[in-house]
């Protein structure tokens, strides 16, 4: 069985090989967005289904490249990664379908998510013997056995294939073309997205800042969340992944581990109207944000606003807010040099900051995996609702 990690640090080491042979190319790559480098030897992905992945090049005593590590939290249990997607990804994981697929059976296989979830009592050895714990079950995969979580007696399995389904019922559009699929943390969690046809664009025949939508589900197998249905929206130039600064409609709905809970399709197709139709006051919004200049100090008061400081603060978190507010003036100044200093600009450093930036937690899944589920989860998006409202209020 081949190592996949060793497999794709071989591949970007040699990547980066032809790179110092053709080191413009490598800038070129910088220049046009598609990669930034973020330290000494870190560099971060803008761009694909992999934006906001950072990689660190490892290097020997002479200075060149010799390994290359990164943090994609994918499933690579079977020996190869879990992830299917219709754009390659820089680290030439996973399966690439151009154009993809409207067969849920094919993806399944292409994502190597086509196993069954079952649920198994839970067992424990006692002086006696081994014993039952009454009303827990634990779920295991049936192509690994391994265990994913433990569950309840009410605990409905959703089964990999029914996801799928229940977004092509929630569309009612039986010929989707899924976009990606794939596990993380060893099918723990599993996701599929589908592309909503209809992109907006932000500043039209002038940034032209497209954010395409994506409506997406991700289910849990391990017992710890309910599945989820989300639109989120993917900036295609600059590569930011972001969510919706909701007010009026849910870009997420959960839908709970229980008989008949993917069945109530008609409130699932309500929410996603509303956040359709959010998405389009949005950009009307986004495109006033384009129109309105911002001075620095106004950008400045904007930060304390978000993060408000206590008279009687330690010294510590003095210093900490000192750092953040040094850390995104400068992010906005750079941004202002391409995009203009405007509201918009400070609402595309915040998200950035939020998203890529801001110390995660918990650390004991690793920086990288850390912020991709925070991400996943929203965890920030409160922050982005609350400047969103108050740069509109100084478009106004």
């Amino acid at each position: 069985m081949n190592d996949v990690n060793t497999a794709f640090a071989q591949e970007k080491t040699d990547q980066l090989d032809a790179a110092r042979t053709q080191a413009r190319a490598f800038q070129d790559r910088i220049d046009r967005d598609e990669v930034e480098r973020i330290g000494d030897d870190r560099y971060r992905v803008l761009t694909g289904w992999d934006r906001g992945e950072v990689f660190t090049v490892r290097r020997n005593a002479a200075g060149e490249a010799e390994e290359i590590l990164a943090q994609h939290g994918l499933d690579t249990t079977t020996g190869t990664a879990a992830l299917y997607t219709t754009t390659p990804a820089w680290h030439g994981l996973g399966t690439v379908i151009p154009g993809g697929t409207e067969d849920i059976d094919e993806v399944l296989k292409l994502a190597r998510i086509d196993w069954q979830v079952v649920k198994k009592p839970a067992l424990f050895e006692w002086d006696d013997g081994v014993r039952t714990a009454k009303g827990r079950h634990i779920t295991v995969r049936s192509d690994t056995g391994a265990a994913l979580g433990t569950v309840g007696d009410r605990y409905e399995v959703f089964q990999n294939a029914r996801i799928f389904r229940f977004l092509q019922d929630l569309v009612e559009q039986r010929d989707a073309v899924w976009e990606s699929a794939g596990a993380l943390r060893g099918g723990r969690k599993v996701f599929v997205t589908m592309r909503i046809p209809k992109a907006i664009v932000i500043d039209r025949g002038g940034l032209d800042d497209e954010i395409v939508l994506y409506l997406a589900a991700v289910n849990s197998h391990d017992g710890t969340t309910s599945a989820e249905s989300i639109v989120t929206p993917w900036r295609v130039v600059c590569g930011n992944t972001e969510r919706f600064a909701v007010r009026d409609a849910p870009h997420r709905w959960g839908i709970r581990h229980t008989r008949g809970g993917l069945d109530n399709l008609e409130e699932a197709r309500r929410n996603l109207g509303l956040t359709l139709a959010y998405a389009k006051a949005w950009e009307a919004e986004e495109n006033q944000l384009v129109r309105t200049d911002l001075l620095i100090d106004d950008f400045h008061e904007l930060i304390d606003n978000l993060w408000t400081l206590d008279d009687d603060a330690t010294d510590a978190a003095k210093a900490s807010a000192r750092s953040r507010h040094d850390h995104l003036d400068g992010m906005f100044r750079d941004r202002a040099r391409k995009l203009g200093r405007t509201a918009y600009t400070a609402e595309r450093t915040l998200t950035d900051y939020l998203d890529h930036h801001l110390r995660v937690i918990p650390r004991h899944l690793g920086d990288d995996l850390a912020r991709a589920q925070r991400a996943l989860e929203g965890g920030t998006d409160d922050l982005k609702s609350q400047a969103h409202r108050q740069l509109l209020l100084r478009a106004r």
